[in-house]
Formats: C-alpha cells, sequence, structure tokens
C-alpha cells in the first residue's frame, strides 16, 4: 500500500469519526452545577409605594330645627371625603334630591361649607365643624326656609 493511500484512508476515517460524534452531541448541552457569582454591584430593592387612601363616607343626619323643616322629619344624607380637603354631599329631603360638594374652609382643617342644589330648583346650604376624624355637626338651611341641625358620622 502506497502512502497517498494511507493518508486518504486515515482521513476518510477520521472524517466519520468527526461526523458521528458531532452527531452524537447535537442534543447534548452543558449545565453548571453552581450558579456563577454575581459580579458588579447588588441588584437594586424594589421600591414599594404605598396605596392611596380610599375616600371616606359619611353618614349626616339633618333634624328639622324649625317650623318649617318639621314636616320633613330626621333625614339622612351621605357625605363623601376624597381626602384632599373636598367631598361629595347628598341628601334627600321630601321628594327633592340635593347634590353637591363640601370643602374645608381656607385655613381651617376643620370647618367647612357643604352646598348642594336640587332636582326641584331647592338649594341647601350647610355648614359643619368637624369634631375628630370622623364625627362632625352643623347647620343647613333651604332656600325655601327650613332649617335642620347636621350630625356627620358616629
Amino acid at each position: 500500500m502506497n502512502l497517498p493511500a494511507i493518508r486518504s484512508a486515515s482521513s476518510v476515517r477520521l472524517a466519520i469519526v468527526a461526523t458521528v460524534a458531532a452527531t452524537a452531541l447535537t442534543g447534548c448541552y452543558v449545565v453548571p452545577m453552581h450558579p456563577p457569582a454575581q459580579v458588579g454591584p447588588p441588584a437594586q430593592a424594589i421600591a414599594v409605594v404605598p396605596a392611596m387612601p380610599v375616600n371616606q363616607t359619611f353618614t349626616a343626619r339633618l333634624y328639622p330645627s324649625n317650623a318649617e323643616a318639621s314636616g320633613y322629619g330626621a333625614v339622612t344624607g351621605v357625605v363623601t371625603n376624597e381626602l384632599n380637603g373636598r367631598g361629595r354631599f347628598t341628601v334627600a329631603i321630601g321628594s327633592e334630591q340635593f347634590q353637591g360638594e363640601a370643602t374645608r374652609v381656607q385655613g381651617s382643617q376643620r370647618s367647612g361649607i357643604a352646598n348642594a342644589s336640587g332636582t326641584r330648583g331647592g338649594i341647601l346650604s350647610c355648614r359643619y365643624t368637624m369634631n375628630s376624624d370622623t364625627v362632625g355637626t352643623g347647620n343647613c338651611v333651604m332656600n325655601s326656609g327650613p332649617a335642620f341641625t347636621m350630625h356627620i358620622g358616629g
């Protein structure tokens, strides 16, 4: 056998072995046993932002304080404090539904004014003072004369 024929046969065998080895390894991959150590600064913690406070809702009870209001009796409304110095105010007096807003008096943390307009053209004006975060008192007057003493919360 001559030298070029031996080299040719060796080259063929080497090519076959390389092809078999490559085919056998195509479905394999290496998984490290230990994760690599972290390089660089530590991961930053994610800041947790507290949830915004939820609106507070209070019952507003209006009791007649003059003869014009006595025909209505005691009525119940709702005040929703939006926790920004403002709120919504709703109450039904007789057959009229009043809706409006309540705001704090400028420079005061406790005193406020609530005004509402009615579905039949009435206007209800109230002044109140919060004795705590959840309880207050005040007075309301309708534009037609009836007056009420108001208790909030409790």
